[in-house]
């Protein structure tokens, strides 16, 4: 986008709005480059010409909480100028490259006092617009927060009174074990236990993400046979539900990665697949190819599509769409597992096409081997 075109430039009569552009300075940012900080001297505002901004506010040693983003030919940092405050959050790139246009508070301030009163009018309208927009985004994110402390104290009380019956369960199937020591017993009693620790884990995480606070159990996970063990414990359910499921991934390729979480991760979106096929049967494929920094995770299906109407809110919380018994927090643990381990998940998905989900993960890198000579 060129600044000419920017939005803020039709407030003003085309000469004044030659002049900010020529005070203009055009500046690049790569991914979370921070552009200004929380507290700093408001010293000129900003016009985004390409990539996004994030503005977030810092909530404890190195946290933050994100409150709003700026998309192409959006402005900010005019009330800085106009009232003389520090910056009130810290505003960061977000995407491969972002383009800004900063316009200093001399040159901009010097063509607002010759401005007539109707590009004022227009100006402090757009403004209080905006300051509208920020406050329910605010009350919005408040309501949100207040939904996750009440499900984060259900889920606690759940968690407790799972736990005896689990245990009775796992004490069963080991019983069992013992008593029948035939294969397919042990195979049984194997996928019995298996399957109580991950309800079990599945209710931690539930808990983790309501708190805002997952820890992450990092270890090198051969993808091949984490796909194996994913397989053989959805097997039933796939059966049942009539789906052709398929992998494809190489051998020898190894991540750093909580298993169990990234398993949940495939879990729910999987899930969220077989749930869109409404027990008509569909193929599910999952495919990992990996570069020389990243493993690309690819699971797709030939499913109805994700519908439209929330495909741009997708990864937020309680957001679900046709489904009875859907709690709309799937995609939201996913991406948030996903983006604690320092990968991107994106998708798209279409009535003809199906869905397709598309994670990045960096790959292991083992420690460099000392020498013993040293």
């Amino acid at each position: 986008m060129d600044i000419a075109t920017h939005q803020f430039m039709a407030f003003f009569e085309p000469e004044q709005a030659h002049e900010l552009c020529q005070v203009a300075i055009v500046e690049t940012y790569l991914d979370e480059a921070v552009i200004f900080e929380e507290g700093a001297f408001s010293d000129c505002l900003y016009l985004l010409l390409e990539g996004e901004v994030e503005f977030r506010k810092k909530i404890g040693t190195d946290r933050y909480r994100p409150l709003t983003r700026a998309l192409p030919d959006a402005f900010f940092g005019e009330l800085g100028m106009l009232d003389g405050q520090p910056r009130s959050t810290q505003a960061i790139a977000r995407g491969e490259k972002t383009v800004l246009a900063k316009i200093p508070t001399e040159g901009f301030m010097d063509v607002l006092d010759r401005a007539k009163g109707t590009v004022i009018t227009k100006f402090c309208s757009y403004m209080v617009q905006r300051l509208r927009d920020t406050t329910e985004e605010y009350i919005r994110q408040q309501l949100h927060k207040e939904k996750m402390v009440l499900m984060g104290e259900m889920l606690n009380t759940i968690i407790h009174d799972f736990k005896s019956p689990l245990s009775s369960i796992n004490l069963a199937s080991s019983m069992l074990k013992e008593q029948h020591p035939d294969e397919e017993t042990e195979e049984w009693c194997d996928l019995i236990h298996a399957q109580t620790q991950r309800m079990s884990a599945m209710a931690e995480d539930f808990l983790e993400f309501a708190r805002g606070n997952a820890t992450l159990n990092k270890k090198p996970v051969n993808l091949k046979a984490l796909l194996q063990r994913f397989a053989t414990l959805n097997r039933i359910y796939f059966q049942e539900a009539e789906i052709e499921f398929s992998t494809r991934c190489p051998p020898e390729l190894v991540l750093e990665v909580d298993e169990g979480k990234l398993m949940r991760v495939l879990q729910n979106l999987v899930g969220n697949a077989v749930d869109a096929f409404r027990d008509r049967g569909g193929r599910i494929s999952l495919d990992i190819e990996a570069d020389d920094r990243n493993a690309h995770l690819t699971l797709r299906d030939n499913g109805p599509g994700i519908p439209e109407a929330i495909q741009d809110r997708l990864f937020e919380s309680f957001v679900t769409h046709g489904k009875p018994h859907g709690t709309g927090l799937g995609t939201a643990i996913a991406k948030s597992i996903i983006d604690t381990h320092g990968g991107k998940i994106a998708f798209t998905s279409s009535p003809e096409l199906g869905t397709t989900f598309y994670i990045d993960l960096p790959l292991f890198s083992p420690p460099p081997k000392l020498d013993s000579a040293s």
